[in-house]
């Protein structure tokens, strides 16, 4: 079959990929000329950091532990006040995506060198995407920037990774692959890394939850996390991380759980008008109802479905809806407040998502 003209710009990034690949680190500094690394991760993780940083001897120079959730400024501020105190010529973020984001809002000041270590499977270090938060608002921005220059995964770094997090973590990676089959600026080569990536984490994610000690499924996970994340960092995303982004900023939401609980309910808001995602997602779940089969999965493997167990309070269901529409953005489906509304209540309550009627052009 000839594809369709398309356009396809692959992101300039080294990525190691395997099992023990953490031993890399120094020569990946190397390769980016740094010699005085400021490693990066949330207070959970400090004692991981200091044990990768006793391997890098001299060339660490310090260790903020100090990330969090939505990536405040405020805390991008201490951390960069720190990097200039130790006089750090590159950055290592361990961990998901608190840490990757603080790496990147610190390189977006600085331009500093990046080397990513994923500990969970949040994708972000595979995005030139930053989200920051102030004043209870999350705003995204998009810049080559803030790319990471090397990835590091470990699938061992990945084996001691709470399985409810596993889950929340892969739903969360599975999102931006799944968004990325309808997405306008979409191509066959992201197709086929989404379909991939869908195919990967489908797989891997039941059986980390039977056995969280499965090498292979854990491989496949992390595998799964690199090209989902890929599809992030080069299509544009819809409704479905414009709402993550709205309940994560404003109403302090964690982040993982909150794709999670929302992801069934995007796709069965999007996926009328949206039939080739629609068609493609239907042969990956082996279902006519692909938002339905995707919220079993979540039933299956114990992950959040309600909103409101989350922490989000039901009158803010009206605001999230007014915020995801204040602002024009690309989605298959026109951006309908009511329909949104009605969305975000099945969401709350973690009922089963429904596809409601939509007269939208079918040809996604």
């Amino acid at each position: 079959m000839i594809p369709p003209s398309f356009q396809f710009e692959a992101l300039p990034a080294r990525v190691r990929f395997g099992s023990g690949t953490i031993a890399t680190i120094g020569e990946e500094a190397e390769h980016l000329s740094a010699r005085r690394l400021l490693l990066l991760c949330t207070p959970q993780q400090e004692q991981q950091a200091k044990d990768i940083a006793a391997t890098l001897g001299n060339r660490a120079v310090g260790v903020f532990a100090g990330a969090a959730m939505h990536t405040p400024i405020d805390v991008t501020e201490k951390a960069l006040a720190f990097a200039q105190q130790v006089d750090a010529d590159g950055l290592v973020s361990i961990g998901g995506g608190s840490a990757i984001g603080l790496g990147k809002a610190i390189a977006l000041k600085t331009d500093l060198p990046q080397i990513a270590v994923p500990t969970t499977y949040a994708g972000s270090e595979a995005t030139p995407i930053l989200g920051q938060t102030e004043a209870g608002i999350k705003t995204t921005q998009r810049t080559l920037r803030v790319l990471p220059e090397s990835i590091i995964y470990d699938v061992d770094l990945t084996m001691t990774l709470p399985v409810a997090m596993s889950m929340t973590s892969g739903l969360n990676s599975l999102a931006h692959a799944a968004e990325a089959l309808y997405a306008p600026n979409g191509n066959p080569i992201i197709d086929l890394m989404a379909e991939q990536g869908i195919a990967a984490l489908l797989h891997a994610l039941p059986a980390i939850h039977a056995a969280p000690d499965d090498r292979e499924a854990r491989a496949l996970a992390l595998y799964g996390a690199w090209l989902s994340g890929s599809c992030l960092g080069s299509v544009g995303m819809g409704l479905h991380h414009k709402i993550c982004h709205v309940l994560g900023g404003t109403f302090d939401l964690p982040h993982a759980e909150t794709h999670a609980a929302m992801l069934a309910h995007s796709l069965a808001y999007n996926l009328p008008a949206a039939t080739g995602a629609r068609v493609r997602l239907q042969a990956l779940l082996g279902s006519d109802d692909p938002a339905q089969a995707l919220y079993t999965l979540s039933l299956r493997v114990g992950a959040p479905r309600a909103l409101r167990d989350l922490g989000m309070p039901e009158r803010g269901i009206e605001q999230a809806a007014d915020l995801a529409v204040a602002s024009p953005y690309p989605n298959p489906r026109p951006l309908d407040r009511g329909a949104i509304a009605a969305m975000l209540r099945r969401a709350w309550a973690g009922d089963m998502p429904v596809e409601d009627l939509v007269e939208a052009d079918a040809g996604v």
